[in-house]
């Protein structure tokens, strides 16, 4: 007798199948940057923050060394003060709170939707109080936040600025337009495992504001006006023109990239639809999500990570433990103040996901997870 088919292990996000296909764009952009030797704010920054303005529809793109420097940044632009409340979520990744804790300011954390895992517009409103500066929803796992909504209470209450955290949604649109270009100002990161991800760390920010823009320029580069004129306090926060290129190379085919993530994701929801014990995040039907990490609900988390490593499929979790029960964090607010997220924490599980994920590899993923189901308790 033969022994089984022993199949090769997949990869949780597979960049290496991503630069084949882009391998002659790519390294011919690095190349000219090579040949050129501008390593810092050369033209290929200003190429891309055009660029990423006309695919976002959006006034001005400023580049930035990472998503969490973006966050930084606009926060600075909006001049937040020692004792300035920003309202959020608590089921992200700590850079979202920990920007606003480094420059003085306190995190009130509303708990999220329990279908979509984002912020939970309903209980935003009873959150603000003269203190609030800013509110900074987070467009989890590729999915924008209800924005309008968002906005809608911002305006009611003095026009208070709205940040969209879109280090996972870029890309993604909120009926018919595109994230970053939905609230006051919008962050993204160009982290490689990102939708739209450089060679080492990257992100941007984007507004209609001039004035914001302006600050947000200054402030990259030490605050700098112009050449040794510091008109604000800065932070040495450019995107490196190596990244820039990386990222002008990967738009050429990052439509067709959404694409696939959106038609993966609708795939893996008809796989697993039928597959006991296995609850699948909601998209709004105004919106679609890119799918930065295509993420169920599952009991029994650790027996099925477990089972699926053993298998050769590799899994993540995003986010184990909601940022009120961080200790950094903990003070914040009570431990039982968003139930939601603690629950989420306890039941998410994020399956392989990028663009060149093959229907095949999802087939075995998803045969894979009926098997461990069916013998899973009850």
């Amino acid at each position: 007798m033969n022994a089984p088919e022993t199949l090769p292990p997949l990869q949780f996000i597979d960049l290496k199948a991503q630069y084949a296909a882009l391998r002659e764009s790519v390294n011919a952009r690095i190349q000219r940057v090579l040949d050129h030797g501008q390593y810092i704010m050369g033209p290929e920054v200003k190429e891309l923050e055009e660029k990423l303005a006309a695919f976002t529809g959006a006034k001005h793109c400023i580049t930035v060394s990472s998503g969490t420097e973006a966050l930084l940044i606009s926060l600075m632009a909006l001049d937040l003060k020692p004792g300035d409340e920003v309202i959020t979520t608590p089921f992200t990744f700590a850079a979202t709170a920990e920007m606003i804790v480094l420059l003085g300011g306190k995190p009130v954390f509303v708990d999220i939707e329990p279908d979509t895992c984002n912020i939970d517009v309903s209980q935003i409103e009873a959150r603000i109080t003269a203190r609030t500066r800013a509110i900074m929803p987070v467009s989890l796992y590729g999915q924008c936040a209800d924005m309008d909504e968002i906005n809608a209470i911002a305006a009611r209450h003095g026009n208070i600025p709205v940040i969209e955290d879109a280090a996972q949604s870029f890309g993604a649109t909120y009926k018919g337009r595109k994230s970053c270009n939905l609230s006051t100002l919008g962050c993204t990161s160009f982290f490689p495992s990102k939708p739209l991800g450089c060679y080492g760390d990257g992100g941007a920010i984007f507004t209609n504001d001039d004035g914001l823009a302006q600050a947000c320029r200054e402030i990259r580069v030490h605050g700098q006006s112009r050449r040794y004129t510091h008109t604000r306090v800065g932070v040495g926060g450019r995107m490196d023109t190596l990244q820039c290129a990386v990222v002008l190379a990967k738009l050429e085919r990052f439509d067709w990239e959404i694409e696939q993530r959106i038609s993966l994701g609708n795939r893996y929801d008809k796989l697993l639809s039928d597959v006991g014990g296995i609850d699948r995040l909601t998209v709004r039907a105004d919106r679609n999500c890119v799918w930065a990490q295509y993420t169920v609900f599952v009991a029994w988390r650790r027996e099925v990570q477990d089972r699926l490593q053993a298998e050769g499929i590799p899994t993540a979790v995003h986010y184990p433990k909601p940022l009120h029960h961080q200790p950094a964090y903990a003070g914040l607010c009570c431990p039982d103040c968003c139930p939601e997220s603690v629950v989420a924490a306890n039941r998410v599980l994020s399956l392989p996901m990028s663009p060149d994920l093959l229907a095949a590899d999802q087939l075995r993923i998803s045969r894979q997870l009926e098997i461990i189901q069916a013998n899973s308790p009850p």
